[in-house]
C-alpha cells in the first residue's frame, strides 16, 4: 500500500511547523536579556507547531477520520493566565500558514487554534490510522539554540508506516543547515533541505567493527543513564567519546551514517511515549538500521500513547547489533548485581 498522499501532506505540515519554530528560536536567541527559566517561547512554539501540523493534515487529507496522538492539549491556554500566550500562538500560526500561500485565505480564530491543538488527544492503538506528533522534540536544545526536531509518524493498524523528521539546526552540508528526513514503509529513507532541495537517499553506516563506531546519546543526563552507556561502550571497545545530541535529530543523523549506535536508557519509572520514537524509528529502519529494546525485541507502537519496553532503546546497523545486544545484556547484569 502506498502512502504517497499522506507523505506529501506530512512533509508539508512538518516543514511549515519548522518555519514557525525557527522564527521563535531566532527571536529567543536575539533576546539575550530573557532569563533562561522563562519557558514561554518554547511553549508558544510547541503549541504553534502542533496547531500548524494538525491544520495542514486536516486540510490535505480526510478530516472525518483524522486521529492525532500528540503531546499537548489546550487546557492551560483556556485559562485566564493563558490568554496572552494564546494570542501570540494565533498570530504565529496565521503568519506561518499565510507564508505558504496555500493555507492563509481564512485566518484562524483563537477557537480554531485551540481545536487544532486539541485534535491531538487521540489514544492511538492497534486499529485504524493515527498520526503521532512531537511538535518540538528536544525543548532544552531548542532553548539553548541547539538541536531539536519536529517529529511526525503515521500508524496503520498499530505499525509505523511513515515518518517525517524536520531537524532545523542539523547541518545538511558544509554550506547548508536544516534537514528534512522522510520514509515510508518499503520505500527507503530520504533527506533534503527544509526548503525542498532534491532529495537524496540515505543509508546507515555499514561499519562492522565496534571499535570504530561512534555512538549518540541524549544531551541531558536526566534523559538517559550516561554511566550505563559508557560501560557498554567500554565492553565494545568503542574509542570515540559519545556524541550528545538533543531530540530525534539523533535518529536522522544515524540514518545517514553520522554515527553507528544510539543508546537510550531512561531512569527507573520513566515511560517512553510513542511520539518520542515513532518517526525516528521508521527513518532509521528504512535506512537499513535496527531499532529494538534492550532485550532485542522490536518496538510495539500499538499499545496506546506509551511504549512498554524492556529497560531501554538501542539503535544500530544489522552488523553491529549482535555484539551490541551482548554488551548491553552484560552491562545491565553487572549494574544489577552491583546494586
Amino acid at each position: 500500500m502506498s502512502y504517497d498522499k499522506e507523505l506529501a501532506a506530512a512533509k508539508n505540515a512538518v516543514s511549515l511547523a519548522a518555519r514557525l519554530c525557527q522564527k521563535v528560536q531566532k527571536a529567543l536567541l536575539q533576546a539575550d536579556v530573557q532569563s533562561k527559566s522563562d519557558k514561554s517561547p518554547v511553549t508558544v512554539a510547541d503549541y504553534g507547531s502542533q496547531a500548524v501540523v494538525s491544520a495542514v493534515l486536516q486540510k490535505e487529507l480526510d478530516s472525518a477520520s483524522f486521529s492525532l496522538v500528540a503531546e499537548e492539549d489546550s487546557g492551560d491556554l483556556r485559562k485566564e493566565e493563558g490568554k496572552e500566550t494564546l494570542q501570540r500562538i494565533m498570530k504565529l500560526v496565521n503568519e506561518t500558514l499565510a507564508s505558504d500561500g496555500t493555507y492563509g485565505n481564512a485566518p484562524f480564530s483563537e477557537e480554531d487554534v485551540l481545536a487544532a491543538i486539541d485534535s491531538g488527544r487521540s489514544e492511538g492503538g492497534p486499529s485504524g490510522q493515527h498520526w503521532v506528533l512531537d511538535p518540538i522534540d528536544g525543548t532544552k536544545g531548542f532553548l539553548r539554540g541547539d538541536q531539536y526536531a519536529i517529529a511526525l509518524g503515521l500508524l496503520d493498524e498499530g505499525k509505523v508506516v511513515l515518518g517525517v523528521l524536520a531537524c532545523p539546526n542539523l547541518p545538511l552540508s558544509q554550506e547548508k543547515v536544516g534537514c528534512l528526513f522522510y520514509a515510508q514503509v518499503g520505500g527507503g529513507t530520504y533527506m533534503q533541505s527544509l526548503d525542498s532541495s532534491t532529495p537524496i537517499k540515505v543509508h546507515v553506516t555499514d561499519l562492522d567493527n565496534p571499535e570504530e563506531a561512534s555512538f549518540f546519546e541524549s544531551f541531558e543526563a536526566a534523559h538517559s543513564l550516561h554511566d550505563l552507556s559508557s560501560l557498554i561502550a567500554k565492553k565494545l571497545g568503542v574509542k570515540a567519546p559519545p556524541v550528545r545530541i538533543d531530540s530525534q535529530a539523533k535518529y536522522g543523523a544515524l540514518s545517514r551514517g553520522d554515527g553507528a549506535i544510539y543508546l537510550r536508557f531512561p531512569h527507573k519509572g520513566y515511560r517512553e511515549k510513542i511520539w518520542d520514537h515513532a518517526a525516528g524509528y521508521l527513518v532509521v529502519a528504512e535506512a537499513g538500521g535496527v531499532v529494538s529494546d534492550a532485550a532485542g525485541n522490536p518496538l510495539d507502537f500499538s499499545k496506546g500513547r506509551y511504549l512498554d519496553l524492556h529497560e531501554g532503546i538501542i539503535v544500530t546497523n544489522q552488523k553491529l547489533m549482535p555484539a551490541l545486544l551482548k554488551a548491553v545484556k552484560e552491562s545491565l547484569n553487572e549494574k544489577a548485581s552491583s546494586l
